[in-house]
């Protein structure tokens, strides 16, 4: 959730364009690392906000942040398996990591935080886009150099509700992932390898409440996890269209993949539920707004439009629930 305002409603749309509340203040005596690396931004950094949409929810076993005001992720790298530690002291970024993984995640870590985003790109073409970023000056687009990590996860988000999908992945990711690296926060594993993920039966596919159809989507997937991959080393444009191959995997999915595996700018996500009667009603006061419609409001920030649509989200102005919830189905009682 964005840290200075409670949305009207919960949904994944709005948990996507907010930021993690990381505590500050509380001194940790930190073990000894692996290995360390130091590095100073150039910019304000909140780590929440820039690291917050790779959380899948609250159990996440891959995210974790501390009540000392670190974060901790749990990776499965092209290295192996890794842990991180980010913490920020004064104007310093301090990484820690461990495992197989390590070397790759502190070269990646500046990355990650942001350093391979411009902002100063973007031009705000409304006042509550304007009002957002000077409340945000800690907003950066994470750049994870993984694609897999967030395509699992995005496809078990595919029509389901925000519980149902962060339940599976939880789920999933425990059972047959493995334990993270070092002394990382308890219960936190690194999801696991595409062999791993070809391996799991489809009963268990069922108790996690995961349908055949999305099943099926992440094991087509997994089979060419290596080409997927690949496409972290392409334009956001080019990789959507890899991803895209992939029966199961359309312009929802795709968009969510690159916004985080390369911290893509322009990635506005079609297809979903929620978003287009978001920025319709921020822009425009038309709550009914379809993609059509969305994409027309932010016509005007061609190149940056995911960041104006998560500036929107961070502002806070959402329309009010006029529908029921979606009801919480789970297959796995079936």
């Amino acid at each position: 959730m964005a840290g200075r305002f409670t949305p009207q409603q919960s949904t994944r749309t709005t948990v996507r364009g907010g930021h993690v509340p990381v505590p500050s203040g509380i001194p940790r005596q930190a073990p000894a690392p692996g290995r360390a690396r130091t590095w100073v931004p150039k910019w304000p950094l909140d780590l929440g906000l820039v690291l917050g949409p790779l959380r899948r929810g609250p159990g996440d076993p891959t995210f974790r942040a501390m009540p000392d005001g670190s974060v901790w992720r749990a990776c499965l790298t092209p290295a192996g398996p890794g842990t991180l530690r980010v913490g920020v002291r004064g104007a310093e970024v301090r990484g820690e990591a461990w495992g197989p993984g390590a070397e790759w995640l502190l070269e990646q870590l500046p990355e990650l935080l942001g350093a391979a985003d411009d902002p100063s790109a973007f031009v705000p073409r409304h006042r509550l886009v304007a009002l957002a970023r000077h409340r945000r000056p800690g907003l950066r687009l994470t750049r994870t150099g993984l694609v897999l990590e967030s395509l699992i996860p995005s496809i078990l988000e595919q029509k389901v509700t925000t519980d149902e999908a962060y339940r599976a992945w939880r789920l999933l990711v425990r059972k047959y992932g493995v334990a993270a690296p070092g002394p990382a926060p308890g219960r936190m594993c690194v999801m696991p390898d595409a062999a791993t993920w070809r391996m799991i039966p489809s009963w268990e596919w069922h108790r996690a409440g995961v349908d055949n159809k999305r099943a099926s989507t992440i094991l087509r997937a997994v089979r060419v996890a290596a080409r997927l991959e690949e496409a972290v080393r392409m334009a956001p444009a080019e990789a959507q269209a890899r991803l895209e191959v992939v029966p199961g995997i359309g312009p929802w999915t795709s968009s969510e993949v690159v916004q985080r595996s390369h911290g893509a700018a322009d990635a506005v996500t079609v297809g979903d539920l929620h978003l287009p009667g978001i920025v319709g009603f921020a822009l425009a006061g038309d709550r009914d707004a379809d993609d059509s419609v969305m994409l027309e409001l932010l016509e005007p920030y061609a190149g940056q439009r995911h960041r104006a649509a998560r500036l929107i989200l961070l502002s806070g102005r959402v329309p009010g629930r006029r529908a029921p919830r979606m009801p919480v189905g789970d297959i796995g009682r079936l």
